[in-house]
C-alpha cells in the first residue's frame, strides 16, 4: 500500500508539513471533523497556517481520493479518511457522526444488486453512493426523553 507521501508525489502534489498534519487529523479520528474543526485542532502547533490552507488541502485530498466529503445536512461539510465502503449515522441532537460498516446490511440487501437495479431504472452508471441515517444517539435520546421511532 502506498503511503500518503507517495500518493501525493505520484499526483504531482507537493508534500508539506501542513498537508501531512491535516491528513493526520483526518486519519486518526472517527469524529468526521469539519474544516473549521481541523483548523482549530492544528492551530496550536501550526499558528501560521490559515483556514484557507486547510480548505485547499481538504479539497486536494478529496480530489485525489484520499478522503470523502460528507454532506449530512447540518449546514456544513464533514470529512472522513476511511475510504472503505461504509455508511454514516448522524445524531440530530449533538451533531455526532458515527461510522456504520456496510457488512451490517448483510441479509438486507446486496450493494451490487441495488446498484444494478438503480442502473436499470435510471440508466445511470453509478460510480459511488452514500447512505446516511438520521436520528438521536442514546445519550441525546435519554436527555430529550422522547423517541424517534419510525411511524
Amino acid at each position: 500500500m502506498q503511503s500518503i507521501e507517495e500518493i501525493l508525489r505520484a499526483k504531482k502534489i507537493k508534500v508539506t508539513p501542513q498537508r501531512m498534519a491535516v491528513y493526520s487529523v483526518l486519519k486518526n479520528t472517527k469524529s468526521h471533523p469539519s474544516v473549521e474543526n481541523i483548523y482549530q485542532q492544528l492551530k496550536p502547533d501550526y499558528p501560521a497556517m490559515s483556514l484557507a490552507t486547510v480548505y485547499k488541502t481538504v479539497d486536494v485530498f478529496k480530489k485525489v481520493g484520499l478522503i470523502q466529503e460528507l454532506s449530512i445536512g447540518d449546514g456544513g461539510l464533514r470529512y472522513d479518511a476511511d475510504m472503505k465502503p461504509h455508511s454514516h449515522i448522524y445524531c440530530r441532537g449533538c451533531g455526532r457522526i458515527i461510522d456504520l460498516q456496510q457488512n451490517c446490511f448483510a441479509g438486507y440487501f446486496n450493494g451490487k444488486i441495488l446498484l444494478k437495479k438503480i442502473n436499470e431504472e435510471t440508466g445511470f452508471d453509478i460510480s459511488s453512493f452514500q447512505l446516511y441515517f438520521y436520528g438521536l444517539c442514546p445519550r441525546c435520546k435519554k436527555a430529550k426523553s422522547y423517541s424517534t421511532t419510525l411511524e
